[in-house]
């Protein structure tokens, strides 16, 4: 029943080519028009979703096992750890290009895309912060084989409001211990390693900019205990759990760059993957949208297809213009973190926030398009509904990008006054 387009071309080619190792990112005026290496990276993606994801979606949203050989393949094609540097044997992709590969992957899966791009999130802090003994210690070995890694910041009572995190990290002599519980981890369950932000000043009236501490965790360290599996909405296939810190001992080469740096980490962290975010709602969107075109060609009522009536034509049309738009917005959000651009965190959070929601919309509209069948799990559009809620939720919520939006807007107002 999960009928597709066969509009995806089949590549006969490596998925990453040599040429594009290494690469320079391009420092000119924002561009939409691809190169001809990029356009070769989108369509070899493209290639892997069709044959590899699609076909096993449903099942994996069904059992919410964990897709591990899936994993292995992207990680053997150099799927997985696209962002990290050359001199530690990763790609070194711009987040642009990298958001391109994250598209074409959501529009198969959404979640399967997270057990595949999860790692990424926990990796940033090292790529944008880590010394070099980190980086070639923790980088290196996710090169070498294909395993997880987490970003356990959220807790039970504190998920947007950072400040509010109660897991506390105490020194005692070289090393640091400790303490508390993080939840909604993606990945809880099957990290080699954990980024952990925890407490470590003392004094609760202390800035966020000086109270937290990012650590590196090894899994298998005394003391760390993921819970059960969560089910989830959506997105089922995804590892997500709470993780207990118990008298955790971790040793002072694993503080990344230094106590109390821990929430600018964080932030500099969301500035960079946020687009990330945006291009998966996209790619969401985009399935929906074929989904939706594909069934209303060959519906009839009143004999003629439903498309050719007005009422959904129109939302059709909707979707195209959300899918467009929603992908310059992450374009634009990539362009200004590869650039370095001073504005990139406002840029981010828009197409985050734009995407996100524009995506849901899309969803939604699709299942209506379906009528009856979209309410039905025989058909993927239901799916695809319930897995873009939490597009709108992780890595700060549609209300929390608000907010960054009009402080940054009032802040610039204010400074032109």
């Amino acid at each position: 029943m999960h009928k597709t387009l066969s509009y995806i071309p089949r590549i006969n080619r490596s998925l990453i080519p040599t040429k594009f190792i290494g690469r320079s990112v391009s420092t000119g005026g924002f561009n939409v028009k691809l190169s001809d290496d990029q356009r070769e990276m989108q369509e070899s993606a493209r290639k892997f979703t069709k044959e590899e994801i699609i076909p096993m979606a449903a099942y994996f949203d069904k059992t919410g096992e964990h897709p591990h050989n899936i994993v292995k393949k992207a990680h053997a094609l150099g799927l997985m750890n696209r962002h990290i540097p050359q001199d530690y044997g990763g790609l070194g992709l711009s987040v642009f290009e990298s958001c391109l590969i994250t598209e074409e992957l959501a529009f198969g899966c959404t979640g399967i895309l997270l057990a595949i791009e999860g790692t990424a999130l926990a990796q940033t802090p090292l790529i944008l912060a880590g010394n070099a003994e980190q980086k070639k210690k923790y980088l290196g070995r996710l090169i070498e084989e294909p395993i997880h890694t987490a970003y356990a910041v959220t807790e039970p009572g504190a998920g947007s409001d950072v400040n509010g995190i109660k897991t506390k990290a105490e020194k005692k002599g070289d090393e640091w211990v400790i303490n508390g519980q993080k939840m909604w981890i993606t990945n809880g369950g099957i990290a080699n390693w954990y980024f952990v932000l925890a407490r470590t000043n003392s004094d609760p009236k202390a800035p966020a900019n000086k109270a937290f501490t990012g650590f590196i965790v090894e899994a298998n360290t005394s003391g760390v205990t993921p819970g059960r599996k969560e089910l989830n909405m959506g997105q089922r296939c995804s590892d997500t759990r709470g993780i207990t810190f118990e008298d955790v001992r971790v040793p002072k080469e694993n503080v990344v760059m230094g106590e109390g740096a821990g929430f600018k980490i964080a932030m500099m962290t969301f500035d960079k993957t946020r687009s990330s975010v945006a291009a998966a709602s996209v790619g969401l969107a985009k399935r929906a949208f074929y989904e939706a075109t594909n069934y209303s060609l060959q519906r009839t009522t009143f004999g003629v297809p439903i498309a050719n009536h007005q009422a959904v034509s129109a939302l059709l049309a909707d979707m195209a213009i959300g899918v467009e738009t929603g992908r310059l917005s992450w374009m634009r959000a990539a362009w200004e973190v590869d650039n370095n651009a001073q504005n990139r965190g406002y840029h981010a959070a828009i197409a985050k926030c734009y995407a996100s929601d524009m995506c849901n919309r899309v969803a939604s509209d699709a299942v209506q398009v379906f009528g009856g069948a979209g309410f039905n799990s025989e058909y993927p559009v239901e799916k695809l509904m319930r897995d873009a809620k939490i597009l709108q939720i992780y890595e700060g919520t549609s209300q929390i990008q608000r907010l960054i939006i009009a402080k940054s807007l009032i802040a610039d107002a204010m400074e032109r006054a």
